[in-house]
């Protein structure tokens, strides 16, 4: 499997470099995205992760303390009704 991985990051960076080599031409199919853009993207998907695990977090806290809140409720009546 490590195999596979490590040829697909030297063909990825090979790739990259050769887009990235020759920055004067004007290829049409290209899309180039500003700076400001991209830090937009990168912030807004910090965000969006970190509001994924606090809801996730969340709602298994309520799970958790629901069930042990459940167990809490089983009492042996047997042993309270004995005089």
């Amino acid at each position: 499997m490590s195999d596979n991985a490590a040829l697909l990051m030297v063909l990825f960076f090979c790739l990259c470099e050769k887009v990235v080599a020759d920055p004067g031409t004007n290829n049409p199919s290209c899309y180039r995205i500003e700076p400001g853009t991209m830090a937009g993207i990168i912030v807004a998907d910090m965000i969006l992760t970190i509001a994924i695990v606090i809801v996730t977090y969340h709602c298994a806290s309520r799970r958790r303390r629901r069930k042990e809140r459940a167990d809490k409720v089983y009492m042996n009546v047997r042993a309270n009704c004995k005089t």
